[in-house]
Parts: C-alpha cells; structure tokens; sequence
C-alpha cells in the first residue's frame, strides 16, 4: 500500500503521451467488440432476487471471470460466495480478481455489480428486456447500464491498459464485480471481511452512478443514505360493518392517513424532528423547475414540493416517501371497518447523519404521534448510511483530469439522491482509500425501469475516462 497523501506525479515523457495516445486508439478500435461483449452479458438474466432462478447469477459471473482471465494481467482470478451474516445461507457469486502492484505503484480495486433488476412486465418494453437491442445511440435491455455497463466498463480499461503497456505494469489492480446489489448486498460485508487482504486499495473506484448529461461527465460526491420499514397500524381486534358503526370507532386506515400526514409540511418537506438536512451544504448548481419536470415526468398542474434550491433538496435534504400499502383493493372493497392496514415506508438519510440515528427520529416520531390511540409496529427494517467524498484527495484530482480529457468537458462533481448504502462497508474496512463513484449512465437510462439503455457515446467516453486514470497512476509513486 502506498501512502494516499503521495506526492504529485511528473510532468508525463513522450512516452507517456505515447501511451495515452494508444490508449485512445485501443478504446476507439476496441468498441465494437466491447459492445458485443456487453449485449452477450445483458442476455444473460442475471436477478438475484430469490425468486428468480439462481443459475442464471452463477453463469454471469463465470461469463465476468472470463472476461478478466483474458487479459492476460491478473495474478488470480476466481468466483467466491460469502456468508450472509450468521443466517448459514451463502450470497450470491461474486468475482475476485487481484494483482499486486510493482515499484511502489498504488492499487486501484474496480467495483461493479452484474446482477439485475427483475424485467417487470414484458409488455411495456420497446424490445425484449434480455435481448441488447441498439436504436439509434442506445443499447437497450435490462442491465445494459445497470450495472452490465460498469462491468464492462473495467474489463475495457484493463484491456486498453495492456494494448498500451503490455501486460507487465506496476500498476495494482483488485476487481470485485458484486452478483447482488440488487438484492441488498446482504454478503457485502462478510465478502469484505474475508477478502479484506486482496481487496486492499488506495483508491476504490465504483462504477454505479450516473452523469450530469450524455455531453457533461459527473464525479459523484454524495450520496444519501436510507431508512425503509414495514409499519403496521391497528385499531380493531377484527373487521367491523362501517354502518353500524362508522362514526364512532376508528378504523385503521383513517388511523393511518392521519399519521402520514404527519411526517410532511405543507410544502411536502419532511416534517419529523431529528431528520437533519447536512450542515453547511455547498450551493448546488443551478436547475430549474422546468428541468425537474421534463426529468421527472411532473404531470402538469402539478406543483413541486419541499424549498431551497431543486437539487438541494434531492441530495443534502431528507425525504420519506411510502412506497407500498397492503390494504384491500378497490376491486375487492367491502363496508367494513379495516382492522389493520400496512404500509412501507422508505426515508432517504441527508448526508452528515447516520442512518440508525434517522431510523430511531422516524421510530419516535410515529409513536408520539398515533392517533385515536392506535397500535403501530414497525418490522423488517433495514438502513443505509449516507457517503459524503472527501474530493482533496489526489485519486478525485486525478479522476477529475482523467474525465475532463476523456469527454472534451470539465467534469462536474454532483451529488445523488439515491443511495448506495455498501459504500458505508467500504469505508468501514479501508477508511485510508481514497473511493471514486463514477457511472454510465445519464438522465435518460431509467435504470429499474422498462426500456433501460446506455447511451454508447457516454459508455465509450467513460472507458475512455477510466483507462486514462489507470494508465496515468501506473507512473505515480511516492
């Protein structure tokens, strides 16, 4: 390992600009086939929600293991399972590949996921959701940029790397490609903690974000964090005939509807005591409402919600949204009382605040705050904590450089107001790395969503960004 606070490199030879030079070139020539290589990935239905088939996770990833075995540069390559937690279940197929760094050259570990989300329903499709499908500038299908993109985006800069230096550089490499953030990571942890030797960086590069635009490259600074729960709400030992008597018991979905009234403001901002917003937040760039619509797909007539700035709110402020209800349909409604209605509600954690510290604020808040006396439970909790980038490192100056060359375009450092909640795992076991969330993907993705597709000049520009970073920190020492 080599000290993060390493003094800047010199000014690059001829035959470093040489080397870049035929990094361009190989990025350039190599396209088609990277592009290939991705669609035979996207092909593959890798979810990894248990209800899925699970032989379909295990043949992606030894479909990523070949991939990196053919460069030629790893000293292993392998397909492990971790533990989840002490349940003696094991997660889904991760992929490992190490190579140690020579002559006091930094390590960089490349991090994607090669799990999916499921399809959903076929019917809103364009185009099967495993079958790649290139219209116009785009490659659609599910996965093609969450994360299948990422994936390929190491594989390609790896393989540029050799083109330009052959395969014995200094240059560290450690690649973990994750088979189920999809699915919560639930063996994150124990993957880290088993594998905490060869995963060991100096910087940590994770593929998993988004830019600002197909023309403007982003360098992910933040993240929020999350809170999600089921709450239960009761008020009736069984269900009663609203007749006799509506009016004067409470049923629980009258229960309920007051309650979540509670957790907002008349503007829609979040309104429970201890959600913070992050302190000293720096000013956002400018986005107007107009943007947010067109973005979002705001219905007309439709107002915004919250205040301050629009991006501002999207990644420094809290949120609580309720994302499920089990109740009875309108389909199957009777005229009764409900004795209990549940809902889920998923909160998003401002950067500064830690995620168990929000989770026990939402507790509180829902507690003091039942009406009519009703009963409440909360269960199958699960939190995530928010990341905030320290950018004064020399890996996020690097990076910077490496975008801004790459694109044409200076690199914009954003904020996100999803989360990635293993980042917090991340750096809990290697707080001195220096962590990098860069991504593929741009406004018009709809990663999760029907259609998903990568925009292939954004796939190419951010190969292009991530071979330059690694090709310049093969020449960096102490």
């Amino acid at each position: 390992m080599t000290n993060p606070q390493q003094t800047p490199p010199t000014e690059p030879t001829a035959a470093d600009s040489a080397a870049e030079d035929a990094v361009r070139r190989s990025v350039e020539a190599g396209m088609p086939s990277t592009i290939a290589d991705l669609g035979t990935l996207v092909r593959i239905p890798s979810v990894s929600w248990a209800a899925f088939d699970q032989a379909n996770v295990a043949a992606s990833a030894a479909a990523v293991a070949a991939h990196l075995e053919a460069t030629g540069v790893f000293d292993s390559v392998t397909v492990k399972q971790a533990p989840i937690g002490d349940t003696g279940e094991l997660g889904q197929p991760a992929v490992l590949a190490t190579r140690k760094a020579k002559n006091g050259r930094p390590t960089v570990l490349l991090y994607a996921h090669h799990d999916v989300q499921p399809e959903g329903d076929e019917a809103d499709w364009e185009t099967p959701p495993f079958e790649p499908t290139v219209r116009g500038d785009r490659l659609y299908g599910r996965g093609a940029a969450d994360d299948k993109a990422g994936v390929m985006v190491h594989v390609a800069s790896v393989r540029a790397l050799v083109d330009a230096l052959g395969t014995d550089f200094d240059l560290g490499l450690a690649v973990f490609i994750e088979g189920e953030e999809e699915f919560g990571s639930r063996s994150f942890a124990s993957f880290l903690e088993q594998n905490k030797d060869a995963l060991e960086a100096d910087a940590i590069i994770v593929a998993d974000s988004d830019n600002v635009d197909i023309d403007t490259p982003a360098l992910t600074v933040s993240l929020r964090g999350n809170v999600t729960f089921r709450l239960t709400v009761s008020t009736l030992a069984h269900a009663s005939h609203s007749g006799m008597f509506g009016g004067a018991v409470p049923d629980a979905m009258l229960a309920l509807v007051k309650l979540l009234a509670t957790l907002h403001d008349e503007n829609g901002s979040v309104a429970v005591e201890g959600l913070t917003s992050l302190a000293d937040a720096p000013e956002p760039p400018a986005f107007s409402e107009s943007e947010l619509r067109a973005d979002a797909a705001l219905l007309d007539g439709v107002s915004p919600i919250g205040t301050g700035p629009i991006l501002s709110r999207m990644w420094f402020q809290p949120t609580i949204t309720i994302t499920g209800i089990d109740a009875p349909s309108v389909a199957n409604a009777s005229n009764t009382l409900l004795p209990s209605v549940a809902v889920r509600i998923s909160a998003r954690v401002a950067p500064g605040q830690a995620a168990t510290d929000a989770y026990a604020a939402l507790e509180r808040h829902l507690t003091a705050n039942a009406p009519f006396g009703a009963h409440i439970q909360i269960d199958d909790v699960d939190t995530g904590d928010p990341f905030l980038v320290d950018t004064s490192g020399w890996a996020a100056t690097e990076a910077k450089r490496a975008m801004t060359d790459a694109w044409g375009k200076s690199a914009v450092e954003t904020g996100v107001g999803g989360s990635i909640p293993f980042i917090a795992d991340l750096v809990r076991e290697f707080p001195d790395a220096q962590i990098l969330v860069t991504g593929v993907e741009d406004p018009n993705t709809r990663a999760h969503s029907p259609n998903e597709s990568l925009h292939l000049g954004v796939f190419k520009r951010a190969i292009l960004s991530e071979a330059l970073l690694l090709a310049r920190l093969n020449r960096r020492s102490e």
